[in-house]
């Protein structure tokens, strides 16, 4: 059976999680992508270092382009399964799995999670929750327009400052900012559009509370509640996830926030999904309609003993899920990222490794060469690395972490 799997860059979720279980299943993956050079660089560079891969073709094509995925695959014989786990490609992936008949999201549904005016739309139709919120097309955005159309459609929406402005299909944190006024928010409307033109926001009340995801798996018929994280973000004004800690029961009011992705139509695959607690209510933050990222998918496969990416490519091929996932619990595990502050080269940093501590595993996996320049992006691209820690006791792991912070050094040079 051959899996076509749509990609924009390479990530560590599909080179170390997903060809790996698609390779224990026995699937030949062809992967679909306009940056062939760069999915065969990182393919190469993970069986060199003893990695396990499928029986791996390529295709070429504009992959954001449903309708240019659909010819450049049926060219090729028809496909027996299609899958991404790319935020940019949930849409395109359910349309082409539609075309051919074979399982897949709901194109809507995907819509729904990716699109942010419309996720707040659907939750507020289906009783479910009312967040204040306005979306503002690129007619409103223009540097040389005249501010007080967007103040008043703000005014409008009722809502009040401090508030938050993203991109209405942003991924992560790029782009989403806390303002304290007015004056605030025009400016950061401003640097967006000139970033992003054409691109529409939305602005939505601040939603306050402890923060929490939920990692899910469904199949169409039930949807399972895998794991939870307590994360923890960088002061105002962007929202970059500094650590995530995973918790060591359910997570939080996870009914609510289970009712409210079957009212979005989510059930299929994998869900990451962000929400703070705000007087016992679960109130959703951003639904990622692909597994969690950032290798934290790889530490939920190895912690909790559970064949998370075989699951999902299952589901993908028509396989329903087990009646009841069974998952290991007990282990305290926590992912630390370290962060660039500034912009520049960097000049200094630990390489990759493995060690044991008191009962702690540590693993440090590098996130940007050493000599490499970047500008700062108030995003998780200014990650230089990341460090994951597990473990029998949280204090015993938090402090583990503590210490390699402690003996190691990153030097970004101007």
């Amino acid at each position: 059976m051959r899996l076509h799997l749509l990609a924009v860059n390479p990530t560590d979720s599909v080179t170390e999680g997903f060809l790996p279980a698609a390779a224990r299943l026995g699937l030949a993956v062809t992967v679909v992508t306009d940056q062939v050079a760069a999915h065969e660089l990182a393919y190469a560079r993970h069986a060199a270092a003893g990695g396990t891969l499928p029986d791996l073709a390529y295709l070429a094509c504009d992959v954001r382009d449903f309708r240019e995925v659909i010819a450049a695959v049926a060219a090729t014989g028809r496909p027996d399964a299609v899958f991404s786990n790319s935020d940019h490609l949930q849409v395109q992936t359910a349309l082409v799995a539609d075309f051919f008949e074979l399982p897949g999201k709901d194109w809507r549904a995907a819509l729904r999670t990716k699109n942010k005016a419309e996720l707040r739309r659907a939750l507020a139709a289906g009783g479910l929750d009312v967040v204040r919120s306005v979306e503002l097309g690129p007619e409103l955005l223009a540097p040389a327009r005249d501010p007080e159309p967007l103040a008043a459609a703000v005014r409008r929406a009722g809502l009040t400052y401090p508030c938050v402005v993203k991109p209405r299909e942003g991924v992560a944190s790029e782009d989403v900012a806390l303002v304290a006024d007015g004056a605030e928010l025009a400016a950061r409307c401003r640097e967006t559009a000139a970033g992003r033109p054409g691109a529409a926001l939305v602005v939505e009340e601040f939603l306050t509370g402890p923060l929490h995801t939920l990692e899910t798996l469904g199949d169409a018929r039930a949807l399972h509640p895998v794991a939870g994280f307590a994360p923890e973000l960088s002061p105002p004004p962007d929202f970059i996830e500094q650590r995530l800690r995973l918790l060591p029961g359910p997570a939080p009011h996870a009914d609510q926030v289970l009712a409210q992705l079957r009212a979005l139509g989510v059930g299929f695959g994998a869900c990451h999904t962000e929400y703070v607690v705000q007087d016992e209510r679960a109130r959703l933050i951003e639904v990622n309609y692909r597994a969690i990222g950032d290798r934290c998918d790889l530490l939920l496969a190895d912690v909790l003993d559970l064949p998370l990416f075989e699951h999902v490519l299952r589901v993908h091929t028509g396989q329903p899920l087990p009646a009841t996932l069974a998952t290991a619990r007990g282990g305290r595990a926590r992912m630390e990222y370290v962060t660039a502050d500034r912009a520049g080269t960097l000049g200094a940093a630990p390489g990759p490794s493995e060690s044991e501590h008191g009962g702690v595993r540590i693993a440090y996996h590098p996130l940007r060469e050493i000599g490499s320049h970047r500008p700062l992006h108030h995003t998780n691209r200014d990650f230089l690395g990341v460090l994951r820690a597990t473990g029998a006791d949280q204090d015993a792991v938090d402090r583990a972490v503590a210490g390699f912070l402690a003996a190691h050094t990153w030097e970004i040079r101007p």
